[in-house]
């Protein structure tokens, strides 16, 4: 569904990624961690099209992002770190921003559109609803209601838990699950939330200055030897300080 063909990317004369490859299939849930600075968002720029790819390329059930952008885009769906809302558009509106975008929409079509995705990430009856009158958990609903309602084959998610507390960030990884079952897309998550990644990963893919030093399941990554690794791990379940 997703390949990422030995993707290397540069900054001017600075080198971030080196030579990543990553085949992610259908319904997969692919978590892309890694130390600050390590590559994981400039990758998940480029698997989104939003950077011009140096080497390499990723191909989109079929569409290669390097040569045909646009066109790769409208098989992803992208949900924002901090979601991204329009502050001056509603809840209805923001869903509907780029289906509207895309293609003309009658009134009926639009409220299905709505009315579906709403119920879908749990906030029925809140269409009317504007962006400073949503907790951080509503603001991470919605913007994932708006990148399902453009059907995506793939969904891109940037730091799904950040900022949010354990209860909501618990029902944002269950949303991601469950999306994932009931829509078959493949979902892409970049996170640094250690506990949230091994409740949602199929897979996890561990970038250490732009290289890939791990690719396997959470079980393999929990018993990882690899220095960098363990040293996160470690750090993010410890309940004292050393």
């Amino acid at each position: 569904m997703l390949t990422i063909d030995h993707l290397s990317q540069s900054y001017g004369r600075r080198q971030v990624l080196f030579d990543i490859d990553i085949a992610v299939g259908g319904g997969e849930v692919l978590v892309v961690m890694g130390s600050s600075g390590g590559g994981k968002t400039t990758l998940l720029k480029c698997i989104a099209g939003l950077l011009p790819i140096t080497s390499g390329d990723v191909v989109v059930d079929g569409v290669s992002v390097k040569r045909e952008p646009d066109r790769a885009r409208e098989r992803m769906g992208m949900v924002f770190q901090y979601a991204a809302l329009f502050d001056y558009l509603d809840v209805r509106d923001n869903v509907l921003f780029g289906v509207r975008r895309q293609r003309h929409i009658g009134k009926q079509e639009a409220t299905r559109i709505v009315d579906e995705q709403l119920a879908a990430v749990g906030l029925q009856g809140d269409s009317g609803l504007m962006p400073n009158e949503l907790s951080g958990g509503m603001r991470k609903r919605v913007g994932l209601a708006r990148a399902l309602a453009m059907e995506p084959k793939v969904l891109l998610y940037d730091e799904p838990t950040s900022g949010l507390d354990p209860v909501t960030a618990y029902s944002i990884d269950q949303l991601i699950v469950d999306t994932r079952d009931r829509t078959g897309a493949t979902s892409i998550v970049v996170s640094h939330d250690v506990t949230s990644v091994l409740r949602v990963a199929d897979r996890i893919a561990f970038l250490d200055s732009g290289q890939l030093l791990f690719l396997g399941p959470p079980d393999e990554f929990r018993k990882s030897h690899q220095a960098e690794i363990d040293n996160l791990v470690t750090k993010a379940r410890a309940e004292n300080l050393a």
